[in-house]
Formats: C-alpha cells, sequence, structure tokens
C-alpha cells in the first residue's frame, strides 16, 4: 500500500482520537451490552442492538485510525528547506486576483481536511495548481466554478 502524507498535527489527532476510542469509547460500550445483557431477551431488546451497533461502529474507527496511521508518512514542514517553494504541509496566503480578497490555506493530507478551517487536500484542484509554486508567482487553477487566478503573497513551513 502506498504511503499517505500526513502533518505532525494531522498524526496526533488520529493518535488522540485512537486513545479516547480505545480508553474511554470503547469500555463505554462495553459496560452498555452488559447492562442491556441484564435486562434479558435480547431479541427485543433495543438498548442491546443500539449498543452492539455502536461497538461495531468504534471498532471499525480503531481499525481505519490503526490503517491509516500504519500507511502514514508524518512530515514535518518546519524540518524541511523548500527554498519558498509550495510543498506538503505549506501554509499559503493567496490574493484573489478577481476580487483582491486574501486567504489562507495550509496544504495537507487528504484524512485531515477540511476547507472551513483553511485546511486543503493536497489533491484537490488549488493545492494541485500551487504546489511547486513561489512567492510572487500567479497562478490560473481550473476550478469546478471555472478558472480562478491567484497571486501567492507568502508562503509558510509552520
Amino acid at each position: 500500500m502506498n504511503k499517505v502524507p500526513l502533518t505532525v498535527r494531522g498524526a496526533e489527532k488520529l493518535r488522540e482520537e485512537l486513545k479516547r476510542l480505545k480508553s474511554v469509547d470503547r469500555p463505554k460500550v462495553i459496560e452498555a451490552i452488559a447492562e442491556a445483557r441484564a435486562h434479558g431477551d435480547l431479541k427485543e431488546n433495543a438498548e442491546y442492538h443500539a449498543a452492539r451497533e455502536q461497538q461495531s461502529f468504534i471498532e471499525g474507527r480503531i481499525k481505519e485510525i490503526e490503517a491509516k496511521l500504519s500507511n502514514a508518512e508524518i512530515i514535518d514542514v518546519t524540518q524541511l528547506n523548500a527554498n519558498g517553494k509550495v510543498i506538503f504541509g505549506a501554509t499559503v496566503v493567496l490574493s484573489d486576483e478577481a476580487d483582491g480578497s486574501e486567504v489562507t490555506y495550509q496544504i495537507v493530507g487528504e484524512d485531515e481536511a477540511d476547507i472551513k478551517q483553511g485546511l486543503l487536500n493536497i489533491n484537490s484542484p488549488i493545492a494541485r495548481g500551487l504546489i511547486g509554486k513561489e512567492e510572487g508567482d500567479v497562478v490560473d487553477i481550473q476550478t469546478p466554478g471555472g478558472v480562478k487566478s491567484y497571486e501567492i503573497l507568502e508562503v509558510k513551513y509552520v
């Protein structure tokens, strides 16, 4: 399986979720199943079925996170010297050429992407258009809404 790029912060968030699932959520659902079993007939016991469904979800999520972490290539952008180029993990300040508005994105892995928080998926059209460019470059990016032009105002490795 191919290595999946992940920032240090993204890997830490996944580890925290994994720890919470294993140490808090899993024991809680096991307790709920035991309590529901104590109520008797399991065929018509909605609490039991809901707890088993929740357990299935938790176990699936644990396996998913463990797989992601085992296939992750954790990249610490602060340790890289990219000579001002846009790379994975870089934070980029852009100016929209059409209206002059500024936007800041950090280019992250698929699992950490959240456009509302400025975390841009490495596979998105904007990120792909920015990779390898430098401060001062103007890039034209084909987006679902048409071609957008951005000027790269700043590239930070934080």
